[in-house]
């Protein structure tokens, strides 16, 4: 790949979104902190915007060049902030504003999994509205353990793992706080896994690990135990279905950029889709970034890429992805996954 592609953005009035009102705010002031610092060491010159403090709609685009979006739940992931910049003509970071829409309601992208023949678990969708008596058949129809969480919420937050009857009011009540509509969805007993999308490229899946009832929160965010394994012993042919069902995934909902796809491996091995995040953590210590740079792909360099691959031409943005990585450079490397390599490979 030529590098004039690169001299095309190599210095940049990039705007970083990050804050906002949602429950993830914290979460989200971290990853903007951290892009920022980023693209600020590649010589970009950062504005840092917090919609808590600027109104989007007035502000004035035409200082910016690309819109870097770390803006974590609601208004930043449900497709609002992406309709927005497209009205304004901002290049951004991430998925368009269908895809945003779709992926942040679990119950949509459940329904588009199904379409798509990409494996779901069961569920039912749920209202505050619902009386007791219709949530509790509804869930015995699905079957215990079950898990209870909001329809527009990320972080796992108002998420429970509900394994009698008399476990779901307390669940129904943390799920209702966040949002009036929930799920009721089948638990999967297995291990917990995520795999980061980036355009073609697809990212090593990781394993996690957690000592508390699943990777909730805390987990994510708190927990010092939690860990993230790269290395697994697993049949190949079982670690190329979870990255398969990614890949499907990714493309029912149609994402582009950086994404990361949420999976439980039951106990058969077989995989199942959770959700579609679209703007992911991006933090040194995120999933997505640690997954980049076990392919040898360094926070700054990701963050640089992320820009690149939303202003480039399209036939340049597999490139962008792949670029400074000889093992896969021409153009896609073939995947050899097995307990003690997990490597890249094409989207299908």
């Amino acid at each position: 790949m030529s590098s004039d592609i690169f001299q095309r953005f190599s210095s940049l009035k990039v705007a970083v979104l990050s804050g906002g009102e949602s429950e993830e705010r914290a979460v989200s002031l971290k990853s903007g902190a951290a892009v920022a610092a980023a693209l600020e060491r590649l010589g970009h010159s950062v504005t840092n915007l917090d919609p808590v403090d600027v109104y989007l709609a007035r502000f004035d685009w035409s200082t910016i060049d690309v819109a870097f979006l770390a803006l974590h739940g609601r208004f930043g992931e449900d497709g609002t902030l992406q309709a927005l910049l497209d009205r304004a003509g901002v290049p951004y970071t991430g998925s368009g504003a269908q895809a945003s829409r779709l992926a942040f309601s679990k119950s949509a992208s459940k329904e588009r999994f199904l379409q798509c023949r990409v494996p779901t678990p069961p569920y039912v969708l749920i209202h505050a509205s619902d009386d007791a008596s219709r949530v509790g058949r509804l869930a015995q129809q699905i079957g215990f353990p079950l898990v209870i969480k909001p329809d527009r919420q990320g972080s796992s937050l108002g998420v429970s793992i509900v394994d009698t009857p008399a476990d779901l009011p307390e669940a129904l009540s943390r799920c209702f706080a966040l949002d009036d509509f929930g799920l009721v969805e089948s638990a999967i007993v297995g291990s917990e896994w995520t795999v980061g999308l980036f355009d073609e490229l697809v990212l090593p899946p990781i394993l996690i690990e957690t000592e508390r009832p699943f990777y909730d929160y805390r987990a994510k965010y708190e927990d010092d135990a939690t860990s993230y394994r790269f290395e697994f012993s697993l049949p190949p042919h079982v670690v190329d279905s979870i990255t398969d069902v990614a890949i499907r995934a990714g493309q029912a909902l149609g994402t582009r950029g950086l994404c990361r796809v949420d999976i439980r491996l039951d106990e058969q091995s077989c995989p199942w889709v959770l959700e579609v995040n679209t703007i992911p953590g991006m933090t040194d210590h995120s999933l997505v970034p640690k997954a980049a740079l076990r392919m040898g792909i360094s926070f700054e360099s990701l963050c640089q890429r992320a820009i690149e691959s939303c202003l480039a031409p399209k036939a340049d943005s597999a490139q962008l992805a792949l670029a400074g990585h000889p093992a896969i450079r021409a153009p896609f490397g073939p995947f050899l996954a097995n307990s003690r390599n997990s490597e890249s490979v094409r989207r299908r």
